[in-house]
C-alpha cells in the first residue's frame, strides 16, 4: 500500500506525524509524493489561527477529489482541526474515511487497516492521554535538525487560545524517554535538536513536581555526536535562573532562547490572560542579555487584539525599537471562536488589525538591518544545509537562526560541503534577515 501523508501546521504537529509514519514504516506502508498514485491520503490538520484553518479545510477537499476519480481507497484526517470538528467533518466530507484525535494518533495503523477492511471507524480519546510510541519516527526535515516535543498540550488559557481546548493540559513527556528519542535521532545523522512543546519552561512539574528543563538539558548535553540544542517557546514569566545558567554552561545549548511575548501593553496583556507586565518582560531580556551577551533572542507579537488602540498599539511600536530583538515575528489577532477574547467587546477591523502588523514588521526590519550589518567581518560556526542551484554557493543557518522561522547565511565557496557539515564562515555582506559569507579557514580545519 503506498501511502501519502500530508502535514499541516506547527512543528509539534510534525512531530506527530514522523511518529505516526514511523509507525505505518513499521507496519509495511511504503510512501510516494504524488496523490494519483496513493492509495491511502493522510492528513494532519491545524486550526490554530483562521488561514491554518482554511488550508486544512481546502487541503481536505482536494484530496477527497482522489475518493472519486484516483486510485485513493481511504481518506484520514488527523490532528487539531480533527479534534476541534471532528462532527463537522463526518458530517459535511463524505470522502473522509476516519478522523483521529490529538491523542490518538497512535492508533493510525489500526485505524487505516479497519478502513481498508471495509469496517472505518474513529479514533478519540481521552484528551489527556499521552500516547507513547517506540517505533522510530521517520525524519523529515531533511536529517540533519529535528524536534524533541518534550511535552504535550498547555494549561495557561490565553484568552485567544483554543490550544488546551484541542491538545489538552500540560504534560510532559517522561525524561528517560525523550533522552532515548534523542539518542535514536542521532543515531540516523542528527546533528541539531530543537526542543518544543506549547510551552517547554514547565517541562516536569507534572511528573517531577520542579521544573526540569535545565535537567533535560544537561542530560541531553552527553549525547555524543549531538551538536547543537535549541529551546523554543520559552513563556518569559517561568525562565528561571538555573535554566539561564543552564543555557550558559551547556555546550550544547545554542545561545537562542525564543520567547513569545504577544503585546507590550499592560491593558492588552492582562485581557489576554498572559501571565507578565511590560516591565517584566523588560526585566527578563535584561537579565537573559547580561548573563549571556550573546543571545539571540526570537518573540512573537499579536496585533488588533480586541480594544487594542492606536497607543497601545504605538507602545507596541516603541518596545520594539527600544529591546531590539534579533528575531520577531508578527501576527494579526485572529478571532477564534470557544474561546473568550472572541466574546470581547471592541474587535479591531481585519485591515487596522494587518496594518498595525505591517507597522510592526517595518520598525523590526530597521532593527534587524543594523543587527545584520553589526555582524560583519565576524566569524561564526555554521550548519550547512544544501546548496544554492547553479551558484557556487551553500546556504547554512547559525546558533542565531532556527529553521524555517529565521534567516540564512549564504556562503561563497568553490569547495565541495555536505548537507549536515560544520563550518566557520567569516560574514562578508549583510541583507536585511540574512548575511553572506566566505569559509575561514583560519578557524575551519
Amino acid at each position: 500500500m503506498k501511502l501519502l501523508f500530508i502535514s499541516l501546521g506547527c512543528d509539534k504537529n510534525l512531530v506527530d506525524t514522523e511518529v505516526m509514519l514511523g509507525l505505518l514504516n513499521q507496519n509495511g506502508y511504503t510512501f510516494t509524493d504524488d496523490e494519483n498514485e496513493a492509495d491511502v491520503i493522510a492528513i494532519n490538520t491545524c486550526c490554530f489561527i483562521n488561514d491554518a484553518k482554511q488550508e486544512s479545510i481546502d487541503t481536505i477537499l482536494e484530496m477527497a477529489e482522489h475518493k472519486k476519480d484516483g486510485n485513493c481507497k481511504a481518506l484520514i484526517v488527523s490532528g487539531c482541526m480533527a479534534q476541534r470538528y471532528k462532527q463537522e467533518i463526518i458530517d459535511e466530507i463524505p470522502e473522509v474515511d476516519a478522523v483521529i484525535g490529538t491523542s490518538t494518533y497512535d492508533k493510525i495503523v489500526d485505524t487505516i487497516n479497519a478502513v481498508l477492511a471495509g469496517k472505518g471507524f474513529n479514533q478519540f480519546d481521552d484528551l489527556d492521554r499521552l500516547p507513547v510510541v517506540s517505533s522510530k519516527r521517520v525524519i523529515t526535515t531533511g536529517g540533519y535538525y529535528e524536534y524533541l516535543k518534550i511535552a504535550e498540550g498547555c494549561d495557561k488559557h490565553c484568552t485567544y487560545c483554543i490550544i488546551p481546548k484541542v491538545r489538552g493540559n500540560f504534560r510532559s513527556v517522561p525524561m528517560e524517554q525523550l533522552i532515548e528519542e534523542a539518542k535514536n535521532l542521532v543515531e540516523q545523522g542528527v546533528k541539531e535538536i530543537i526542543l518544543v512543546a506549547q510551552e517547554t519552561t514547565l517541562y516536569g512539574m507534572d511528573i517531577y513536581s520542579e521544573k526540569s528543563l535545565p535537567k533535560l538539558l544537561h542530560e541531553l548535553g552527553k549525547i555524543e555526536d549531538l551538536k547543537w540544542i535549541r529551546i523554543l517557546y520559552c513563556y518569559p514569566e517561568e525562565i528561571t535562573d538555573e535554566l539561564i545558567q543552564a543555557i550558559k554552561e551547556e555546550p550544547k545549548v545554542c545561545h537562542y532562547l525564543d520567547i513569545p511575548i504577544q503585546h507590550a501593553s499592560d491593558v492588552i496583556l492582562k485581557r489576554m490572560g498572559r501571565r507578565t507586565t511590560k516591565q517584566e518582560l523588560i526585566d527578563i531580556v535584561n537579565k537573559l542579555r547580561k548573563e549571556i551577551p550573546d543571545i539571540a533572542l526570537r518573540t512573537t507579537l499579536i496585533t488588533g487584539f480586541p480594544g487594542e488602540t492606536i497607543e497601545q498599539h504605538e507602545e507596541v511600536l516603541e518596545f520594539v525599537d527600544d529591546m531590539e530583538f534579533d528575531r520577531l515575528g508578527v501576527f494579526a489577532y485572529s478571532q477564534e471562536e470557544d474561546t473568550p477574547a472572541a466574546q470581547m467587546d471592541d474587535q479591531v477591523d481585519e485591515d487596522v488589525k494587518n496594518e498595525r502588523r505591517d507597522a510592526i514588521m517595518e520598525m523590526q526590519q530597521e532593527v534587524s538591518i543594523d543587527k545584520s550589518a553589526d555582524m560583519v567581518g565576524k566569524t561564526i560556526e555554521v550548519l550547512i544545509e544544501g546548496k544554492v542551484a547553479d551558484e557556487n554557493a551553500y546556504l547554512g543557518r547559525s546558533y542565531m537562526d532556527a529553521p524555517n522561522v529565521d534567516g540564512y547565511i549564504f556562503i561563497n565557496t568553490n569547495e565541495e560541503l555536505m548537507s549536515g557539515d560544520f563550518v566557520f564562515v567569516k560574514i562578508t555582506g549583510a541583507l536585511e534577515y540574512d548575511l553572506i559569507g566566505e569559509i575561514d579557514y583560519e578557524f575551519t580545519k
